[in-house]
């Protein structure tokens, strides 16, 4: 336990975003690191076919596109399913019991194909003839192309499977085998920002850790991540139930601490004695990050991060404290949003709202990131179905209160 004691009145609004920053790797301390440095340090990044994972390494270590796919290639970063089911890209160390704590959610779906009528081994025996055809294929194979193969191996579940969302039972076969490391799911041009994916077998060594040890370990890569957050937060992330969540932070030896804004966040001993320490950079620190960000999304607080005086800005109608998710990308300094952005890939530009007249290095960062999209990715979707049409309405709105 630490011996360390934190002031409630000190832990203000403005000194715990400076930190989650400072713990984010935001600062600069992770420049120079390697992919796998970037995702243990920071945390592993969301991927919804969206372009966060490329930005989280970029803003944090400089680490381009062709670098990233080729670590993704080398098996050094992947992306795969892991707390609540949900997909994020992992460092190799990572993957084993990153696997193991998504377990549940891939064993979730079978439970709907019970109801179906389809018996537990019909599933085996369908991840057994899969496994097979993958091992045998020379290249990857999509859902397609496993499904033309496998002839009426994959029983289709009809009218009543589609609204359930299981129109087939290949899915299922193909969750839990990929939750089992027997196989692996791989972008089909080689690059994390879209969803066609191929199939191909794997054999990942299994956890060598129990379930508890599993949970236990999430937890304190999470608060490490985080710096500090609050048992709901925490739930959110990991999925963990309240039981299981309480034995976790017991086992970590977590301590509960009062912030100035009165709600307790649960800590590392060794951040509590390293907070006790911290001190607010004084300089401006700029960056331009996705909505799904580490720093945003392990603890969905974009409302912590507005100073006061923005809590009430809106965008088309909507006001940025009241989202639980923000709809676009934040500016941030120093773990404060400052702003918001969106690319517009058909004039090559980010289109910037920010709240206060811009600063030198907001306007130079604002430059460095457009020319890094324009150049390395082409575009910079949200998510899987972002397209330039689907995002215009906020581009204009962006434009608009940039304009006022």
């Amino acid at each position: 336990m630490t011996s360390a004691v934190l002031s409630t009145q000190t832990l203000t609004p403005e000194l715990l975003r400076a930190w989650a920053w400072h713990r984010q790797g935001l600062d600069g301390s992770l420049a120079g690191k390697s992919s796998e440095e970037v995702l243990d340090h920071a945390g592993w990044a969301r991927s919804v076919g969206g372009a966060n994972p490329y930005l989280t390494l970029f803003a944090r270590a400089g680490i381009g596109r062709e670098e990233a796919d080729q670590d993704v290639a080398d098996l050094k970063i992947h992306e795969l399913p892991t707390a609540r089911g949900c997909t994020y890209v992992l460092g190799r160390n990572d993957f084993a019991w990153g696997l193991q704590v998504g377990r549940e959610a891939a064993v979730a779906p079978f439970r709907v194909l019970a109801r179906l009528g389809v018996e537990r081994g019909e599933i085996t025996l369908l991840e057994e003839q899969v496994l097979h055809t993958l091992t045998e294929s020379s290249d990857p194979m999509d859902p397609k192309q496993l499904k033309d193969e496998l002839g009426e191996s994959v029983r289709s579940l009809g009218e009543e499977g589609k609204k359930k969302g299981a129109a087939t039972t290949l899915p299922t076969a193909l969750g839990l085998l990929q939750a089992d490391g027997r196989i692996r799911r791989v972008p089909v041009n080689g690059r994390l920002d879209q969803q066609r994916y191929a199939y191909t077998s794997w054999a990942l060594p299994p956890s060598t850790i129990d379930d508890d040890a599993a949970r236990t370990r999430l937890i304190e890569r999470y608060l490490r991540w985080t710096g500090g957050a609050t048992f709901k937060q925490s739930q959110w992330f990991t999925g963990f139930t309240v039981a299981q969540s309480k034995a976790a932070l017991t086992a970590v030896d977590a301590v509960e601490v009062t912030a100035a804004a009165g709600e307790p966040l649960w800590m590392l001993p060794d951040d509590v004695e390293r907070l006790s320490a911290f001190k607010a950079p004084q300089e401006e620190q700029i960056h331009l990050l996705a909505g799904t960000d580490s720093l945003v999304l392990l603890r969905r607080n974009s409302a912590d991060m507005l100073a006061g005086e923005d809590r009430g800005r809106k965008v088309l109608d909507t006001t940025l404290a009241l989202q639980a998710d923000l709809s676009d990308h934040p500016i941030l300094d120093r773990g404060r949003i400052i702003g918001l952005w969106q690319y517009d890939p058909g004039k090559e530009r980010i289109a910037a709202w920010t709240f206060a007249k811009p600063s030198a290095a907001v306007t130079q960062r604002i430059r460095e990131v457009e020319a890094w999209i324009r150049e390395d990715l082409g575009d910079f979707r949200s998510f899987s179905l972002d397209s330039p049409a689907s995002r215009q309405k906020r581009i204009d709105a962006l434009d608009e209160a940039n304009a006022v």
